[in-house]
């Protein structure tokens, strides 16, 4: 038992850096602003259901899909920032006196891919479960996906304390840092 603690932990925190669910928490209010609450629940559900497929569906047969395509997880993580990267610099040229309409399944592009389900999480659950085992690092998608679930769930607290001119603020400062992370995944793609 305590074997699996440790090969638990040392899943669970990598893998936590790279889904980074407060940070998500984050995106999640900034993107959502404006909706009711019934939808962004939608949008949350939607978002942890496809960020975890496809976690699941990487964590299973990650290596063999890279390797039937031709492709490498350099090649993965450039593609990934550029679409991170053109939702960002929309979402920044948006004029705040004309928002633009935020599509209703959000939940899939960008919250469930590449944020959730991105090219750091895919690359880390293939390490760990290669050399964690495929337990251990189930085990701890699970933990952090469930985390995911938390702040999506209390992000309502959140807004309630921003109100409208600082949710508006952060989602530009979050869309600021969403084309960085973007830049950062493109430039690591590419150094590989």
């Amino acid at each position: 038992m305590a074997e699996f603690a440790e090969k638990f932990l040392q899943a669970f925190i990598p893998l936590f850096v790279a889904i980074d669910p407060i940070g998500l928490a984050a995106i999640f209010l900034g993107l959502g602003q404006g909706m009711e609450q019934k939808q962004r629940q939608r949008i949350a559900r939607q978002a942890t259901l496809t960020g975890g497929g496809v976690a699941l569906l990487f964590l299973f047969l990650g290596a063999n899909i890279f390797k039937a395509l031709g492709i490498s997880v350099s090649d993965f993580q450039v593609a990934g920032g550029f679409i991170l990267f053109i939702l960002a610099v929309r979402e920044l040229v948006q004029s705040a006196a004309e928002p633009e309409k935020m599509p209703t399944d959000f939940g899939v592009v960008p919250l469930g891919m590449p944020l959730i389900a991105g090219p750091a999480l895919i690359t880390t659950l293939i390490l760990l479960s290669q050399a964690l085992g495929l337990a251990v690092a189930l085990a701890a998608l699970s933990a952090n996906l469930l985390l995911v679930v938390l702040g999506f769930a209390f992000s309502d607290q959140i807004a309630r304390f921003l109100r409208p001119t600082g949710m508006r603020a952060i989602s530009k400062i979050i869309s600021m840092l969403l084309a960085a992370i973007a830049v950062n995944m493109i430039r690591r793609g590419m150094a590989s």
